[in-house]
């Protein structure tokens, strides 16, 4: 791994706005970094928000350092045009119907044309994808001016099952958001995904997660960085969806010690979501080791031999074989995502942060929505009207979802951790395209971007929730602690068989509300039928 000396070593200059500036644009589009000199996008539709597009936190993760932990981009004063989006980093588009890729494709990656279930790796990828985006407003440019300190910052890991997703989703792109507010910045970082990011228990590595490293070093850079943005260091949110929540709490439970978020917010995921084990159809051998083979790179008993063959294969070969691999239903699966190797992944998270007391004890909000698994259940093809089979559509929600943030939520109250939770109910027709998806799996997301008009216009109370979250998370960026007390919000402080405190967005007509959490997690503790919207 790379400690953070790394890169508080690397700032060598004052992070100042206008340390360097072109002749022609604006001084304050132009920021001076450890690692370059960028200038932002000022988009017309955004007219109070600088976006810096890309920029490089780490190094191609290609050849010999291809399933490696990332290596930070060294100190440098090159200028840079940070105007378009990075690659995402390579991921597979599948060809079985989906929600995801025919009825919300908003929610994948931008592939410039591509058909989204085209069953191949997506044009719009590349190894050297180790890249940030930064939204941050106009108005917060003389730094050094009293009252007008530096503002809360917010790093979003994209979801996406650790096989998909990056910086380009249009659902999780923030200017609309940064926009309204003016008071915080917003990040997005892409990191490794699928066998890329996640190689199973692949033989000859220490690091069985580089995908998890690379968010680590995206966060790192951010903590040295984002003051040259008018960002504070010391008030960074680590959001997490999904799939980048488990990720987002697994770097709490890995670097406790030393953190460098003043608060976490874990969006439908957390650690405790069961982890990989990377077993394959063959006894003894790794999903890695069988993807070599069937790709030629067949060295039983030699690990680095086989290692140093995988680093040969083009991507493609390798995220398509993969990828057709599920497309064809073959069994069992393979499965690329997170692995307990004992140092960034454990395998009780439960016993080591209660026992063991190995979490970052900082404020949390843990959330989930009404209708978790609708969007993740087997696509209807028969009947898409009609939709799945609602019971068990249900039953996985709460098993999946709602235990799970439940406990999750337990466990930090249990150590005294200021823990907030929160349920989204909303069911609007400009973001839920098939009424029986309901508040499905990140349809909150696009309310608290500020993307949610990208599927039409929003209706009156559309909005008022909207703004209403985007202005709770903000008070929780701003602070962690209190922040959402102070807006009549209470912390979770009873264990989910006694009650707890939640709040709920968009239930029936109410934009939000104070609840018990046993209303939305009685389920878990009794068996008895899940009520999405008690």
């Amino acid at each position: 791994m790379t400690p953070l000396r790394t890169y508080l070593a690397l700032c060598l200059l004052p992070p100042s706005l206008g340390a360097y500036q072109t002749t022609s644009l604006p001084a304050d589009l132009t920021v001076r970094t450890t690692t370059g000199i960028y200038t932002a996008l000022l988009d017309p539709s955004l007219p109070n928000v600088r976006q810096f597009r890309n920029i490089p936190y780490a190094l191609p993760p290609t050849g010999p350092r291809r399933w490696l932990p990332p290596v930070a981009v060294p100190p440098s004063t090159t200028h840079h045009y940070a105007y378009t989006f990075p690659p995402s980093c390579p991921q597979y588009l599948p060809a079985p119907l989906s929600v995801w890729n025919t009825n919300i494709s908003d929610f994948s990656i931008d592939v410039a044309g591509q058909s989204h279930f085209a069953g191949t790796l997506a044009q719009t990828t590349a190894e050297d994808c180790l890249s940030l985006a930064i939204w941050a407003p106009r108005s917060n440019l003389n730094l050094s001016s009293e009252g007008n300190p530096l503002l809360p910052v917010i790093l979003f890991l994209p979801g996406g099952s650790f096989q998909r997703g990056g910086v380009s989703v249009p659902y999780q792109i923030p200017g609309g958001w940064v926009q309204r507010s003016a008071r915080h910045i917003a990040v997005t970082a892409n990191y490794r995904v699928n066998i890329m990011g996640f190689p199973s228990f692949a033989r000859g590595l220490e690091d069985q997660n580089p995908g998890l490293l690379d968010a680590r070093m995206a966060l790192e850079w951010v903590y040295a960085n984002i003051a040259a943005f008018g960002g504070d260091r010391d008030r960074i949110t680590l959001w997490g969806q999904s799939a980048g929540a488990v990720v987002a709490d697994m770097l709490a439970y890995a670097w406790w010690e030393e953190p460098l978020v003043a608060g976490l917010f874990l969006q439908s995921g957390s650690a405790n979501v069961p982890g990989g084990t990377g077993a394959s159809k063959e006894p003894g051998e790794s999903n890695f080791t069988f993807v070599a083979r069937s790709l030629g790179c067949d060295f039983p008993d030699d690990g680095e031999a086989e290692m140093g063959c995988m680093r040969g294969v083009p991507v493609a070969r390798i995220v398509n074989f993969v990828g057709g691999y599920g497309d064809n239903g073959t069994t069992p699966a393979l499965g690329f995502k997170t692995v307990d190797d004992g140092r960034t992944g454990f395998g009780n998270y439960t016993l080591r942060a209660l026992e063991e007391g190995r979490v970052a004890r900082v404020p949390a909000l843990i959330s989930t929505t009404a209708n978790e698994e609708a969007s993740l259940w087997k696509y209807p093809v028969k009947d898409v009207a009609a939709g799945p089979n609602m019971t068990a559509v249900d039953a996985a929600t709460v098993e999946v979802f709602v235990c799970l943030a439940a406990n999750a939520t337990d466990v930090r109250a249990a150590l005294g951790v200021t823990t907030y939770r929160y349920q989204y109910a909303g069911n609007f027709s400009n973001l839920t395209p098939l009424p029986w998806l309901g508040a499905y799996h990140a349809s909150d997301i696009p309310l608290l971007m500020g993307s949610y008009e990208r599927g039409g216009p929003a209706t009156g109370f559309e909005r008022s929730v909207a703004e209403t979250m985007q202005d709770y998370l903000l008070a929780f960026m701003e602070d962690p602690e209190d922040g959402l007390r102070r807006k009549g919000w209470e912390p979770h402080v009873e264990r989910v068989s006694v009650g707890g405190n939640m709040v709920r967005f968009a239930v029936g007509d109410t934009v939000a509300d104070n609840a018990s959490a046993s209303e939305v997690d009685f389920a878990c503790v009794s068996g008895a039928p899940y009520n999405r919207s008690p």
